[in-house]
């Protein structure tokens, strides 16, 4: 299962707009996809991802689905970025695996990603979200002992999403993952460090 997190330009309430970007886009164009994709839509008057909301939203659908609760997958774009860094830190046990794409986070909590498998995505002349913010999450993992994953595309914008989502190393990088412990003390619990 991957949970897909859209940018601001697809908040509202028209959920055909969540199809314009990223993964949704891709899967428009594909026929065969091995993953149950969740791409919820944030109402306009929200300013971020709630990573509480996110993790109620998997409660409530997860029961009806059939997933690998193991395989779980968070992936997102700018806004979306920025939600799948605070999901990731609220949650880290959560995810076997996560792949931020032009987000930033808050680098004075990533340690508590270091066991996480990360791939980051930025392009170099991102100026609406500086590829520096993803940087600087990926050091302060690797100076916690994490071993991310980064792609800086050096002649990509702030849409380096497509070129992401459009590559099947991706999924194939996903579903070498796996969550250890999935028991659901592991998946209940919110490991928020201040």
């Amino acid at each position: 299962m991957i949970l897909y997190l859209h940018g601001s330009t697809e908040k509202g309430s028209d959920l055909a707009i969540v199809r314009r970007n990223g993964l949704p886009a891709f899967l428009e164009k594909t026929k065969a996809f091995p993953f149950v994709v969740i791409s919820p839509q944030l109402p306009l008057e929200r300013e971020r991802w709630d990573p509480q909301e996110m993790k109620g939203l998997l409660d409530v659908v997860l029961p009806g689905l059939r997933v690998d609760r193991a395989r779980m997958y968070l992936t997102g774009l700018s806004l979306g970025g920025n939600g799948v860094w605070a999901a990731a830190i609220s949650y880290p046990d959560l995810f076997a695996a996560i792949a931020p794409v032009a987000g930033w986070g808050d680098a004075s909590k990533a340690g508590v990603l270091k066991n996480l498998p990360i791939w980051v995505f930025h392009g170099a002349k991102d100026t609406n979200v500086l590829p520096e913010e993803s940087a600087s999450m990926v050091d302060a993992i690797r100076k916690s002992g994490g071993r991310p994953h980064f792609t800086l595309y050096p002649d990509l914008e702030h849409d380096c999403w497509t070129v992401t989502y459009e590559n099947l190393k991706l999924y194939a990088w996903f579903l070498k993952h796996r969550r250890l412990n999935t028991s659901p003390s592991s998946m209940n619990a919110a490991h928020v460090r201040q």
